[in-house]
């Protein structure tokens, strides 16, 4: 089975919830605690093995670009002031010269339209790798590494779940299972369902924006065929596979985090911090006073 070495990270959005510090700044370059939302996605791809990244981008979003690379002058400016920990951590940001490709989604035309966008950079034998930074999942190994473990075994589609209250099903793509979860975590799936509402999902296993792809699914998304909120779904491609080839949800273990909301967002800047040595009793200590 190929390895996963390349991934896709949907970046286009606008991010109005987020205004007015979107305005200029694109959303997935907020920071969690010190740390841009869009670099911990690819942090995980890097752990899993990930080495080409492909961001699809819109006008206005050349920030990104910059953030991964190299800024000499920033790493001699810390080099002679002997800030040695500021020093590694912008130079692993960047990612090495030619790895990293920019295109653009000229339209806003959804998720699946996004993704394919990036079909220049994918060839149709080799499985590929979609991370939606929005979603940060925090968890050891990280979620694209143990999912990538998983698709070695089965091949096919490799699709990260997580289990959602049922009124919250039309707030994603929810798997349809075709039988009983495996020792690895592993479900089969007979259909993928788009946004369903409460009383007609098929299960509560979310999607939660990560997938392991065949570089075939580009051929159906280049289809441009609309689904719900007249959008080109990723959900729907993935659906058309089944039959085809073995497609498989993957339960994450860990921690989920939607910074796509204000309120997560928030969410995983505390949880985010909790973790650091640093800061833990510092943040501790003012939760406990405000909620007292």
């Amino acid at each position: 089975m190929a390895r996963v070495k390349k991934a896709v990270f949907p970046v286009a959005g606008l991010g109005p919830r987020f205004l007015p510090a979107t305005k200029a700044v694109p959303k997935e370059l907020l920071p969690v605690v010190d740390k841009p939302v869009l670099q911990y996605a690819v942090e995980e791809a890097r752990a899993a093995g990930v080495e080409d990244f492909i961001f699809v981008s819109s006008r206005g979003k050349t920030a990104m670009a910059d953030h991964f690379d190299r800024h000499t002058e920033l790493e001699e400016t810390l080099e002679a002031r002997g800030k040695t920990d500021l020093l590694e951590a912008v130079r692993d940001c960047a990612i090495p010269s030619g790895r990293a490709v920019f295109v653009r989604q000229p339209e806003p035309l959804g998720l699946g339209h996004a993704v394919w966008c990036a079909h220049a950079a994918i060839a149709p034998d080799e499985p590929f790798a979609v991370l939606l930074p929005d979603e940060l999942l925090l968890s050891d190994p990280p979620c694209l590494a143990q999912m990538t473990q998983a698709h070695e075994a089965t091949g096919g589609a490799v699709l990260a779940t997580m289990e959602v209250p049922r009124e919250l099903t039309n707030k994603y793509g929810i798997l349809d299972p075709d039988g009983d979860e495996d020792e690895r975590r592993l479900t089969p799936a007979k259909g993928m369902v788009e946004k369903p509402d409460p009383e007609v999902a098929p299960s509560t296993m979310s999607l939660i924006g990560r997938y392991i792809l065949p570089g075939s699914i580009m051929s159906k998304l280049a289809q441009g065929r609309r689904g719900a909120g007249g959008e080109v779904q990723l959900t729907d491609a993935v659906d058309s596979l089944i039959g085809e080839m073995p497609v498989h949800g993957f339960r994450f273990i860990g921690e989920r985090h939607d910074c796509g909301s204000m309120a997560g967002f928030v969410k995983a800047n505390i949880a985010c911090a909790l973790k650091r040595d640093e800061l833990r009793e510092e943040i501790t200590s003012f939760l406990n006073g405000k909620l007292c």
